[in-house]
């Protein structure tokens, strides 16, 4: 299948997902800069789908990324962190985790034990995941056009393939991730 006919099909499967739909909804009337919901709340709905579950069978956060270079500060994203939370009612307002891709690069090595070149912009940051299949993101614009990000494109997703990220060969950990999401979905590949 083409990647124009999966981005269809992913975009279909998106606006399905009543909670996603809510987040992006959401999402964009704060106008963050560069922002996109991604990883686990994209994929894990298409996996559903494709799967027979329901679209919120495995979720356990919304990821949405914003990039604001100008104040890479703890305290600038915190107050961000607070002004996402404020706009969701429960139960998304514990769901929603909200970080600035411009200041990854500051705290990753610590927590990961990989060093993590800073980014230029929030898209760039799913070329960095840990595989294919978990990089795609989305955003809702402003005349309910879907912007989709996925610098892999969508085939592993699709395929239910679970491979490392090219780009990061030596990924720490990605046995114990590939064990946790097929642990989920046991349709998945892994291919190594």
């Amino acid at each position: 299948m083409s990647e124009a006919a999966l981005a269809g099909r992913l975009e279909a499967i998106v606006r399905a997902a009543p909670g996603l739909m809510q987040v992006l909804a959401t999402a964009r009337e704060l106008e963050l800069s560069d922002w996109l919901v991604f990883s686990g709340a994209v994929y894990q709905p298409v996996l559903n789908h494709l799967t027979g579950r329901h679209s919120d069978y495995g979720l356990k956060d919304y990821d949405l990324g914003y990039f604001d270079a100008a104040d890479v500060s703890y305290e600038a994203e915190d107050a961000v962190i607070r002004r996402v939370a404020e706009a969701f009612a429960p139960p998304l307002k514990d769901l929603v985790e909200v970080r600035n891709q411009a200041r990854v690069h500051l705290w990753f090595e610590g927590k990961f034990g990989e060093s993590y070149a800073p980014l230029s912009c929030t898209a760039e940051a799913l070329g960095r995941f840990v595989s294919p299949l978990f990089a795609v993101g989305v955003r809702l614009e402003a005349d309910d056009r879907l912007t989709i990000a996925a610098p892999f494109g969508l085939q592993d997703l699709f395929a239910l393939r679970l491979r490392p990220n090219p780009m990061r060969p030596e990924v720490r950990g990605f046995s114990r991730i590939a064990a946790s999401a097929v642990a989920r979905w046991p349709e998945l590949t892994v291919v190594n």
